[in-house]
């Protein structure tokens, strides 16, 4: 493993005056994740000053008089706190006036020898607890630096850390243009809220969730990206007869590149000092794009899990919602979307899980949910996607501005439904629930529909009440029904055995209150061919639709039956 130059020594190694303004300690251990490391001997207390976090070969000899760590937190790598040599290494580190030494804890503690020379020291003594890497070590260890080190005013303090979308749609206030967040591989992580209708290249760039490929080989080849990755100053592509002017900087830490951030104008051009207020917001952006890089996906992949469990009615729920970013105290609505390709929808093969076009509309929503309103959480499943939507004025609107995203990938079809706003936490699975009925209803209103006329829907569950509480009772009814058998079973097995259509009919006849006419319309057939197929119903199999009871059952028997096919 590759370590870190250290430079040389200053005249007093343990009088790191260079790191007096800079986060102590304690500040950064307060922002790594409970439980990573351990402060077991801290002979001048953990208010002393960091200068950075380097990994350390404690096997690399090193000439003492060329060797300087003031103010560093050395990780010493593949060196255990219970080795004999652990005393030299801690001995060696204070000697170069590092700020604290980080060693791997083991099944055996500290020798004693090595907790006199801690101490004896100036040195701070850490250890890193089993399983955790060292990767991961440095990695929040160095966002917890970034985020504690003092950066002035800049206008996006108070964000919570890693909350892109929210440092998007802050830096668009302070520049006065949209605003998109990318990776170093051009990949979207965020984007402002949008104002204005959008130029094609930004459209595309977040319905894709990144800059098209032909886009990127055409900025690699013009030399964009080369001015751009090697320099620390904003970076000018002027508008042309498609594209709006954009102006894009480098977010770095240390020789490190994070990503980058663009600015377009967004229906007027960009503010005089638009330059200016991006380089201080790439300056704010690096402890959260750091934090997205060491965090970003195991986070993600956590706060899923913990919305999950919030919905599925967690035991400790307030501990989950902390976990989740849910406020506790706040009312939220359940929205649930599922996502098809239109073709598939058509052809009734739409897989369970969903596919890759599936997948992309589903990162479009959850992307534009998170930029629409502060405070919205989403987690997967399969081709569905939950949105917790705090609760406020506008209703129904972010679903609808999700709906007409949803509309603008082509060949996609979006079913989308909103549960009764949940007072608190325990009221989150009953508005799950809620919001899941409506799109089952959503769903099979579009499957009697023709192909050309499927499109996507969104509805609250207010508006859908007689709908969704027949499904209810149809799930409670359905495993009864399995177990019994009469004239309507008897119906729907000869139907399914020969392709008959007697179920049909009386289905038509029955969703029409018995109206032949308008039910023969509906069927394709003329009348006096659906009274025929009505009255060998009655013979075959007594289904007779005069008797109160009969039609009961006929009803309840059919619609189970179309769940099944």
């Amino acid at each position: 493993m590759a370590t870190h130059e250290l430079g040389r020594p200053g005249p007093d190694r343990h009088e790191p005056d260079r790191n007096d303004a800079g986060p102590s300690l304690e500040q950064i251990l307060h922002l790594v994740a409970p439980g990573m490391l351990d402060v077991v001997v801290a002979p001048r207390g953990t208010g002393i000053p960091v200068a950075d976090v380097v990994l350390h070969d404690p096997g690399e000899e090193r000439d003492d008089e060329t060797w300087a760590a003031s103010g560093l937190i050395l990780l010493a790598v593949g060196m255990e706190v219970a080795s004999p040599d652990a005393v030299d290494v801690l001995r060696a580190a204070d000697r170069a006036g590092a700020a604290a030494v980080v060693l791997r804890r083991g099944s055996r503690g500290p020798r004693a020898a090595l907790l006199e020379a801690a101490g004896q020291g100036r040195t701070a003594l850490l250890t890193r607890r089993p399983g955790q890497g060292w990767t991961e070590v440095l990695g929040q260890l160095r966002t917890a630096l970034a985020q504690s080190a003092p950066t002035g005013t800049t206008g996006v303090e108070g964000l919570r850390l890693g909350d892109l979308p929210g440092l998007a749609n802050t830096v668009a206030d302070l520049v006065g243009g949209a605003i998109t967040i990318e990776d170093p591989q051009s990949l979207v992580l965020a984007y402002s809220r949008m104002d204005h209708e959008p130029d094609p290249m930004r459209r595309l760039t977040i319905l894709g969730q990144e800059v098209p490929r032909w886009r990127v080989d055409q900025l690699r080849e013009s030399g964009f990206f080369q001015a751009l990755w090697s320099t620390d100053d904003v970076v000018r592509l002027p508008a042309d007869d498609r594209y709006a002017e954009r102006l894009a900087i480098a977010v770095r830490h240390g020789s490190e590149i994070l990503g980058s951030l663009w600015a377009a104008a967004d229906g007027r051009p960009l503010a005089e000092d638009a330059a200016a207020a991006l380089r201080t917001a790439a300056r704010a952006a690096v402890p959260h794009l750091s934090h997205h890089q060491t965090w970003g996906r195991a986070a993600a992949r956590a706060r899923e899990g913990a919305v999950h469990a919030l919905l599925d009615g967690s035991a400790h729920a307030a501990r989950t919602a902390h976990d989740a970013g849910v406020a506790p105290d706040l009312p939220y609505a359940v929205l649930v979307a599922e996502a098809y390709d239109s073709r598939d929808l058509a052809a009734g093969s739409a897989p369970a899980a969903g596919g890759a076009a599936e997948q992309r509309v589903l990162d479009v929503l959850a992307l534009q949910a998170e930029a629409y309103r502060p405070g919205c959480v989403t987690a997967r499943s399969g081709r569905r996607l939950y949105i917790l939507l705090p609760a406020g004025d506008g209703g129904t609107d972010p679903a609808r501005a999700l709906l007409a995203t949803a509309r603008s990938v082509p060949r996609s079809v979006v079913f989308a439904g909103i549960g009764p706003v949940a007072a608190g936490l325990a009221g989150l699975p009953a508005s799950r629930e809620a919001a899941e009925l409506v799109v089952r209803v959503l769903r099979q209103r579009a499957a009697s529909l023709p192909a050309a006329d499927m499109v996507s829907a969104v509805a609250g569950f207010g508006e859908m009440v007689p709908e969704t509480s027949a499904l209810r009772v149809l799930d409670r009814v359905e495993p009864l029904w399995e177990t019994l058998s009469g004239p309507v079973h008897a119906m729907v097995e000869h139907d399914r055995a020969h392709g008959s259509e007697y179920g049909t009919s009386v289905a038509a006849y029955l969703d029409a209150f018995g109206d032949t006419a308008t039910a023969a319309q509906r069927l394709n057939v003329h009348a006096n061919t659906l009274r025929y197929r009505l009255r060998r119903a009655r013979e075959l199999f007594g289904v007779d639709l005069a008797d109160p009871t009969v039609r009961l059952l006929a009803d309840i028997g059919l619609r189970l039956a179309r769940r099944t096919g």
